[in-house]
């Protein structure tokens, strides 16, 4: 069973930076893929990131894209989630997702619990 936990979620001001963490442990392959998906409240959750198992192959959603990087450390079973410029709709529930599998565009299996981001204007 993978376990996936988060860290890094924090309240900051506009213009600010986090970076999150989230660490993979249990039955781990290799050739995993990771992603992050937020959720605020009233609004739909959304992929905003995915790395698939090379590390060369990264998605973002046009909301985050130029201001979050995703990396992946797999000595570790460790992503990251490096996040600039901050803005106040960046605030939601910031959740770690994982697959045992390379198919990084498909929907995810494991799920962490959760870390969250507040930034204030």
């Amino acid at each position: 069973q993978v376990q996936l936990v988060e860290s890094g979620g924090d309240s900051v001001q506009a213009g600010g930076s986090l970076r999150l963490s989230c660490t993979a442990s249990g039955y781990i392959y290799s050739r995993n893929s990771m992603a992050w998906f937020r959720q605020a409240p009233g609004r739909e959750g959304e992929r905003i990131a995915h790395i698939c198992p090379g590390g060369t192959n990264t998605y973002y959603a046009d909301s985050v894209k130029g201001r979050f990087t995703i990396s992946k450390d797999n000595a570790q079973n460790t992503v990251y989630l490096q996040m600039n410029s901050l803005k106040p709709e960046d605030s939601a529930m910031y959740y770690c997702a994982a697959r045992t599998d390379p198919y990084c565009w498909a929907e995810y299996v494991y799920w962490g619990q959760g870390t969250q981001v507040t930034v204030s204007s």
